[in-house]
């Protein structure tokens, strides 16, 4: 596991030369946010970087309920038994193994590690809406790589914790834009539409980091989202065209 630490985001990356995974630690006054839970295997990883910082784990977050993203939830819960965690209302239905999609959806499949179900044990304690507050986190609702989706913007230093919704790791593109050195998040990517909205929403925010689950830190990342969000709107343009 590889450490990175911007400010008040610590970045823990699995397998970085391989097939990186991401996940978050953020650092509050008196104790620590996990913002996904990366893979099976990981938690005791997890556990000792936390312990390195000093503080306790009390909230993990998930911004949306992939296997890469919800992995190590089930045996970190086991050990955090005061842990809260937290995830979309939408995405809950997808960690229960859920893929049915709402009336007003785009009818294109839920792709991904969605769990089977019952293959997850943890039950959410909150259930998030948009414009909901975790700790310092804001959470926005941001679908498109899945339904329920969510990012997450640090009030203190407008650091974002985008999960899927753009990759880093092959060049960076808006959740659903394939980019052949890593094509994985494109391939499990449910609405490329609703992604590119998405993505849209989270340059709005101006971001002073850009942190996503697969690939490096980005500071200042407005051009690059920007470049990102342009070669998808060209991309979706011509396909509807034809």
């Amino acid at each position: 596991m590889r450490m990175t630490r911007h400010e008040q985001v610590y970045q823990l990356t699995f397998m970085p030369k391989m097939f990186p995974v991401n996940c978050y630690l953020v650092e509050e006054e008196k104790s620590l946010t996990l913002i996904d839970a990366a893979m099976p295997g990981n938690t005791e990883a997890i556990l000792k970087a936390a312990k390195q910082i000093g503080k306790p784990i009390t909230r993990i977050v998930l911004t949306h309920a992939h296997s890469d993203h919800i992995g190590a939830l089930d045996a970190l819960r086991k050990q955090l038994t005061d842990v809260t965690v937290y995830i979309s209302a939408r995405d809950s239905r997808l960690l229960n193994g859920d893929r049915s999609l709402d009336a007003n959806e785009p009818e294109t499949p839920i792709r991904g590690g969605v769990p089977k179900p019952g293959k997850i044990a943890t039950r959410p304690d909150v259930l998030l809406q948009d414009g909901d507050r975790v700790g310092s986190l804001l959470a926005i609702t941001t679908p498109g790589h899945t339904p329920g989706s969510m990012s997450f913007l640090d009030s203190r230093s407008h650091a974002l914790i985008a999960g899927d919704a753009f990759q880093v790791r092959g060049g960076i593109a808006v959740s659903g834009q394939v980019r052949w050195k890593f094509p994985f998040p494109a391939m499990a990517t449910w609405n490329k539409i609703e992604s590119l909205r998405s993505a849209m929403k989270l340059l709005k925010l101006k971001p002073s980091l850009l942190a996503v689950g697969h690939g490096d830190l980005i500071v200042q990342p407005e051009a690059m989202m920007e470049l990102a969000i342009q070669d998808a709107s060209r991309k979706l343009d011509a396909v509807i065209v034809h």
